[in-house]
């Protein structure tokens, strides 16, 4: 089965789903919906969608107004559905990934997933019949199974909330071209922080910083640009004194075609995280946000062959595998790394690059979410940095749109 390209719309007493299905048949479809569920086919396209807890907070009803209707010049249905409760605003319209169906495969698996409503061991999750055939549409992909020599040796995990381990035990050749410590998967997170302080004391290049606050003309343009966040920032801040808050961050930030469809190509599911891992988690997301708001700026908002390596050098999150436990500590990491290893080392670039990131935060999920797809597309683009989708970046895509 395909997933179709689909967005949700609405107003005070309708929800609107659009729902592009080209060469389908208008004759040969179905659609049910009941309460807090929706469902679509029509041949080859399936779509699923649970919508109720994390997702949209209300129900939909079939009382007679409900209408469908087909244009076969553009290949989209148009269904326009009677909420339950008249005037209720539906969140989270544009968080697609969260809105499908859970599935249940993944690339790496973290050594615990939670999977709708039931906890299991990713060794030991399997399908149930109903399940293989209501997403045998997805493809599936032969695990990687670790061999006996690896079962008596502790591994220390990593990644997205510390819920990996193992992964770089079979892609030694491009563990150099990706992060910064070695061997992982035997270096215990407090060794790899005492390597990552020696390392950056190491490189701290005295001079190469003081030119840097020469009045370099290079530096003074990139602090003047102006990334989409701060009219975005601007024209929420205008909003915040019309409309509701989550409104107003909604207008602000708009998702392009490219990055829904990202959002319809992400497997839904949930984390199964303690207070610890989600502070883990939060705090690199932080770091990952200065990394990628320093990239914006110094190259204006174009890519180039050294995005990625921008990204990835300045986040200890991803170089490192760090894993934070305070607001302080991500903060000085960064600022240290801005004045080790990039061109422009200058320390207007540090305090921007917060601000920058203050601001993204306080436009809400869908921003944040905008940067983590913008990340996700750099590093797909560049080989080996796939590994850090895989690790962590669409990890981060998915938990953020359900996250609170």
């Amino acid at each position: 089965m395909i997933t179709p390209a689909f967005e949700l719309t609405q107003d005070p007493d309708f929800l609107t789903i659009i729902i592009k299905v080209p060469y389908a048949r208008a004759s040969e479809f179905d659609v049910y919906f009941e309460g807090e569920d929706f469902k679509f086919y029509a041949k080859p396209y399936f779509l699923r969608q649970v919508v109720g807890g994390l997702t949209l907070p209300g129900r939909i009803v079939e009382d007679g107004r409900e209408k469908a209707s087909y244009d076969t010049d553009k290949g989209t249905f148009t269904i326009r559905l009677p909420k339950e409760i008249p005037g209720q605003y539906f969140e989270g319209l544009d968080m697609l990934t969260s809105l499908l169906a859970p599935k249940k495969s993944r690339s790496a698996k973290p050594l615990v997933e939670e999977i709708g409503m039931t906890t299991k061991s990713s060794a030991s999750a399997e399908l149930s019949e109903e399940d293989e055939e209501e997403f045998d549409w997805e493809i599936e992909q032969t695990p990687y199974r670790e061999g006996p020599e690896n079962t008596l040796t502790p591994q220390h995990p990593y990644g997205f909330g510390n819920l990996r381990s193992g992964v770089f035990q079979r892609l030694q050749d491009e563990l150099s071209d990706v992060i910064d410590v070695k061997d992982p998967d035997q270096t215990p997170a407090d060794e790899r922080r005492r390597r990552r302080l020696a390392a950056e004391a190491a490189k701290f290049d005295p001079d190469h910083y003081l030119r840097g606050l020469g009045g370099d003309e290079a530096v003074q343009h990139v602090l003047k640009y102006r990334p989409w966040w701060v009219d975005a920032h601007k024209k929420m801040v205008d909003l915040q004194g019309e409309s509701h808050q989550e409104r107003a961050t909604q207008t602000a930030v708009v998702f392009s075609e490219e990055e829904r469809e990202q959002m319809r190509k992400f497997t839904n599911k949930s984390y199964l995280l303690d207070k610890r891992s989600r502070h883990h988690v939060y705090l690199g997301l932080i770091d990952i946000l200065l990394a990628y708001c320093y990239e914006t700026r110094v190259n204006e908002g174009e890519k180039n062959v050294e995005s990625s390596w921008n990204i990835r050098k300045l986040s200890a999150t991803l170089c490192w595998l760090e894993s934070f436990t305070s607001i302080h500590d991500v903060l000085v990491s960064f600022g240290r790394r801005v004045l080790c290893y990039p061109l422009h080392r200058h320390f207007g670039l540090v305090t921007r690059a917060f601000n920058d990131t203050v601001m993204i935060l306080q436009l809400g999920k869908a921003a944040v979410l905008k940067c983590l797809l913008d990340i996700h597309r750099i590093f797909m683009e560049n080989d080996p940095a796939y590994i850090l989708n895989d690790l962590f970046i669409t990890d981060y895509c998915i938990w953020i749109q359900k996250s609170k």
